[in-house]
């Protein structure tokens, strides 16, 4: 059989020849393949996920550790230094393992220290002791060796491994020198220049000012709740985390402007081993410095309301007043606000405390104990237990200050005229047959009123016959919301938008009408004050928007916010919130009446508008008397609105309206109620006989 091809080659050999040809052209095209990916997957490696990788890496060998940055200034209007700083030295250890190296105990299977560790932590120990012994100040901490031992956290129970461990604050120059000498002799040793916070002796608007605590004891702080979960995100900005003694802002000011005083913490990023112990610090960036507050409120208007407040108290202590003394007066709020400009010059809760306690790194629980009822600021929130007498807080029933508004809503419905008159008999009943009644303090009977006297004369008739009971029988059911509306707009029953942390809207108690009995009942007793309880600085809102006509302008307590080289970041200006229009012969109808005879005013020098009054709440089953006094100055291109409250205190015109003299007095020398401050005004000289 003959083959054709080539020749000498079979079909067979020729296919056995190929064979080799194609497994190497697929081991080559196979290599080729791999190689491409393995290119490709380097690429994406160094351009697509090198920063992610560089990060996880990063993480995984060094840590962050906060420096907490130098708190701003609080400063009063005249720049005096509320809440400031003075620079301390502090000593940390970081440790290493001279202190923390383990073995692993095969008796219990736990890790345990050796014995090289305990005896290098011992005589730390015993060594920092007998320093601290040696050149501390007299008035420092005592801190013995287990005092020590316990701060260097050996176990990781308070901080991770490679955090440094602040043993004491506040050295003296000879532990500092001695320290910086043989710091070789301590491992791990770093004397830190930190700030130490303080309050002005003379316990300035402290609840409003606030104070300060430890960051660990803010857990349970809804301001911060966002902070920490911020910090546990693995791409957190070192800068913004928070050091767990760092001190931050608790209350009034400090709270609220936490932010802008703290600045923002620098950092050392620190190379750790597998431990998770510190072994060099790799980079630091600098903190930067908080800004400075400058408060609206005036330390010597402030000083003089606060010393007004308890001078008061103790006179009704000793001064009868209609035959009877106020023992159970024991504590008083006042505000003071701008007019024009809505800055708060003077906000008192008074007893106040000195807020340097809160500067230690815990509060004694005796030193806890003098200051709880007094820590609060009863001036825009109800104190946390009652703390007069018998248990009222500083959140009271209006009382007659509710009737100049009471009056303003009366005409603005249409239930009266400015020229209309009422016969007041001294008392006004109301309910199912006119089973329930309500009488004037009393009893007096006032005859023929106008609107303007009604308010003057302070008629609880009035308010009852020609306000309260005419707008149930208007609006029935809804009557206490139309009510709520008119109040909201002054200020009553919303928050003064002040931004304090914590400030209370007050009470509607007209609201509450199975409280009340029924809605007509609750209309009775809200138009002449017994139906609803505000703050001091809601009054003095109340108040400011009366002198305003309608116009609620927004309570400021910081004027502006500078850097730490004194330029301006931010300045605060008047701020409408509310407008509620009426007619001008109304706002004339409610000047007018406002003028009730006071008489811890007389010889005061210009003409004001006021209302005093007297509220009634029950203690123990006994109904006891608050004093309230609203009132704004002059009357006519008004600059000053002014609240008190004292709780207890019997009639507002004998317990309360001494403290709004004082004020209007230390404004009218500071600032000048027709703008021209009386200590800028030379004295008259006396005239020499011929």
């Amino acid at each position: 059989m003959k083959w054709f091809g080539h020749p000498g080659i079979r079909p067979d050999e020729a296919h056995g020849r190929s064979a080799p040809s194609l497994r190497i052209n697929l081991f080559f095209f196979g290599t080729f393949f791999i190689f491409c990916v393995i290119i490709i997957r380097l690429a994406s490696l160094q351009f697509v996920e090198a920063a992610a990788l560089t990060e996880v890496e990063e993480s995984q060998e060094t840590k962050a550790v906060p420096l907490s940055a130098i708190r701003g200034i609080i400063h009063a209007a005249g720049g005096e230094e509320i809440a400031y700083n003075t620079s301390v030295q502090s000593l940390y250890i970081t440790l290493t393992k001279d202190y923390t190296e383990t073995y692993k105990n095969k008796e219990t299977n736990e890790y345990e220290f050796t014995e090289s560790a305990q005896a290098n932590t011992a005589s730390l120990a015993a060594r920092l002791e007998s320093v601290f012994n040696q050149y501390g100040g007299p008035s420092g901490k005592k801190l013995t060796q287990a005092d020590i031992t316990a701060l260097l956290d050996l176990h990781f129970k308070k901080a991770l491994g490679y955090y440094p461990r602040k043993i004491k604050t506040g050295l003296t120059p000879r532990e500092v020198a001695h320290f910086l000498e043989h710091k070789e002799q301590y491992p791990g040793l770093s004397i830190v220049e930190e700030a130490a916070r303080h309050y002005d002796k003379d316990t300035v608007a402290v609840q409003a000012v606030g104070y300060i605590k430890p960051f660990k004891s803010s857990d349970k702080e809804d301001s911060y709740k966002n902070i920490r979960s911020a910090m546990k995100k693995n791409n957190a900005d070192p800068g913004l985390a928070y050091k767990e003694d760092e001190f931050v802002g608790f209350y009034g000011l400090e709270l609220q402007y936490q932010r802008e005083l703290r600045g923002k913490n620098g950092y050392q990023t620190i190379s750790v081993n597998p431990q998770n112990m510190a072994e060099e610090v790799t980079r630091t960036v600098p903190p930067v410095k908080g800004n400075d507050l400058w408060m609206t409120i005036n330390k010597n208007i402030q000083l003089k309301t606060e010393q007004a407040i308890m001078d008061q108290i103790r006179w009704l202590h000793t001064h009868p007043v209609l035959g009877k003394l106020h023992p159970d007066a024991l504590t008083g709020y006042a505000v003071a606000m701008e007019v024009d400009t809505g800055n708060v010059v003077a906000m008192a809760s008074m007893p106040d405390y000195d807020t340097n306690v809160w500067t230690s790194e815990k509060v004694a629980p005796e030193e806890y104990d003098k200051i709880r009822d007094n820590n609060l600021n009863g001036t825009i929130t109800d104190t946390t237990s009652g703390i007069s007498g018998n248990g009222l807080k500083s959140i009271v029933y209006l009382g007659s200050t509710i009737k100049p508004l009471s009056v303003l809503i009366g005409l603005n419905e249409g239930l009266f005229s400015t020229s209309d008159t009422y016969n007041d008999k001294g008392i006004a009943y109301f309910g199912k047959d006119d089973n329930a009644s309500v009488s004037n303090s009393s009893g007096h009977v006032l005859g023929q009123l106008h609107p303007a006297e009604a308010i003057q004369e302070s008629s609880n008739a009035f308010m009852v016959d020609k306000v309260g009971d005419p707008l149930y029988k208007k609006y029935q059911d809804k009557a206490t919301g139309v009510w709520d509306k008119y109040l909201k707009a002054f200020g009553l029953g919303v928050s003064t938008g002040s931004g304090l942390p914590h400030e209370s809207a007050g009470a509607n108690d007209y609201m509450d009408i199975k409280a009340a009995g029924s809605t007509q009942a609750a209309m009775v007793y809200a138009s002449f004050g017994q139906k609803g309880k505000y703050t001091a600085l809601q009054l003095a809102q109340y108040t400011a928007t009366l002198a305003n006509e309608g116009e609620r302008i927004k309570p400021q307590l910081v004027s502006k916010i500078t850097d730490a080289d004194g330029n301006t970041v931010k300045e605060y200006h008047r701020e409408v919130l509310d407008k509620i229009t009426f007619d001008p012969s109304y706002w004339k109808e409610i000047k007018k009446g406002m003028n009730t005879a006071v008489k811890a005013f007389d010889g005061f020098p210009y003409d004001f508008a006021r209302k005093t009054g007297t509220s009634e709440m029950d203690a123990y089953g006994v109904v006891r008397d608050n004093g309230v006094f609203i009132a704004y100055a002059p009357r006519e291109n008004p600059k000053l609105a002014v609240a008190v409250v004292i709780p207890e205190g019997g009639f507002g015109s004998n317990s309360a309206a001494p403290v709004a003299r004082a004020i209007f007095d230390a404004y009218d020398w500071e600032y000048g109620l027709t703008g021209v401050p009386k200590k800028n005004v030379p004295p008259v000289a006396a005239s020499t006989p011929e």
